[in-house]
């Protein structure tokens, strides 16, 4: 559930990963980044590089 909401947060905007963590509750990033490239497949950076559509725009 988390790792959704942070997904929609690196798709849809450009806030820091820590800041998108933090607003999905998660407070330990060696935790976040963990779970979520187990989740995903990749790290919180490629997804947002791979998914973001105003970095892909921009």
């Amino acid at each position: 559930m988390k790792i959704e909401a942070a997904k929609k947060g690196f798709e849809t905007s450009r806030k820091p990963i820590q800041e998108v963590m933090y607003e999905v509750g998660y407070s330990d990033t060696k935790a976040f980044r963990s779970v979520f490239r187990r989740i995903t497949g990749l790290s919180p950076l490629d997804y947002r590089n791979k998914y973001n559509r105003e970095a892909m725009a921009g």
